[in-house]
């Protein structure tokens, strides 16, 4: 079967950034190609780009401290509701998503400010609901890290009152849980139509919690094959609940004259890796999280792409690699690039004329 055969019935692969909104992102290491790529004047350029390009999503990770290290990794970052706020006001295409943290936005406040980015952006604008993890972040705000199903079940009652919302006729939405109490809730302006949300988890918890209730699968994984049984899992489990769930990786992509070349560079900044910050960020996401086997995983691992999927090699191999990405049901794939703004150059010239001639993407 050709791969125009098989890609003809699903609509085509979309393209996303995971964006350089905080210092570092997203190698734990000290070769870094531009410290300065968290500006919010490089965001923009960077964004303008992949608009440009016909890209389809923007994606942030949303850090309050950094990981110590020689680089502070992610120390330094752009919050992320006021960051897609500025990209959504100079685009005009592209999706941005903002991520928040369950613990830390109440959801009538996530929901006001989604409701007027949504307003602003002709409702472009999508969310990442986080359900947190992280006692280096929140501790310093004396913010408890709730035990990992309470954590979801937390998650699932807050998006329902972001559903009520900015669904239900204004002062009718009530909403009572262990977590939150809302009577005569009301959200004005609501939203043309309720934006899109999207959740990180892999655990159990996380894959139900969003299979009922977000329409986006953020998914970490160790392989194309791990994705393809991930993205199965996802949408058998979704078909349960009368719903789809569309899901998206976030690769590394590296690409050189040679595969070698590539290899090699990626061993640079293994070797460069920040030893104290990959082992706090390690240390910070075994202990709370249950989607990751720590016996999967190296420290070498996370310092290259901090747990992003490696997509390496020469240009084809490169678009054989996300070609067989589409092919095993993932829907989007939110990249990561070692230099955002001239990757994105040699992106276009390099990788997006094989994968339009493969019919992956439009």
């Amino acid at each position: 079967m050709t791969s125009t055969q098989r890609n003809e019935d699903r609509p085509p692969l979309k393209l996303g950034l995971f964006m350089p909104n905080c210092s570092s992102a997203y190698s734990i290491s000290s070769r870094k190609t531009d410290p300065d790529d968290w500006t919010f004047e490089s965001n923009l350029k960077i964004a303008w780009r992949a608009e440009q390009l016909g890209f389809d999503l923007l994606f942030p990770v949303s850090k309050w401290r950094g990981y110590g290290g020689v680089t502070n990794y992610l120390g330094t970052s752009l919050e992320t509701m006021t960051w897609a706020a500025a990209l959504l006001a100079r685009t005009v295409r592209i999706q941005v998503f903002s991520t928040v943290h369950v613990p830390i936005f109440h959801p009538v406040v996530t929901a006001k400010m989604g409701s007027t980015l949504a307003h602003l952006s002709h409702d472009r604008w999508g969310l990442n609901v986080v359900s947190g993890w992280s006692e280096r972040e929140f501790g310093m705000m004396g913010v408890e890290v709730l035990p990992h199903a309470a954590r979801y079940q937390r998650t699932a009652a807050y998006i329902e009152i972001l559903k009520g919302l900015w669904t239900s006729e204004p002062g009718s939405f009530s909403h009572d849980s262990p977590w939150y109490h809302i009577k005569d809730g009301e959200v004005l302006p609501q939203p043309a139509r309720p934006p899109v949300i999207a959740n990180a988890g892999n655990s159990e918890d996380a894959r139900e919690m969003t299979a009922r209730l977000c329409d986006w699968a953020f998914m970490a994984v160790e392989s194309i094959e791990g994705g393809a049984a991930l993205a199965a899992d996802f949408k058998r489990r979704a078909t349960r609940y009368q719903r789809t769930v569309h899901c998206a990786v976030y690769p590394y992509v590296l690409w050189r004259q040679t595969a070698a070349e590539a290899e090699a560079e990626r061993q640079r900044i293994i070797e460069a890796m920040d030893r104290v910050a990959t082992e706090n960020w390690v240390r910070g996401l075994f202990a709370q999280s249950e989607s990751f086997d720590p016996s999967q995983f190296s420290l070498e691992s996370f310092a290259f792409g901090a747990g992003a999927l490696p997509i390496l090699g020469d240009a084809e191999g490169v678009i054989g690699k996300i070609e067989q990405l589409y092919a095993a049901g993932i829907d989007a794939v939110l990249m990561v690039l070692d230099s955002y703004y001239d990757d994105l150059a040699r992106f276009e010239r390099e990788i997006m004329p094989g994968l339009r001639a493969l019919k992956v993407i439009a």
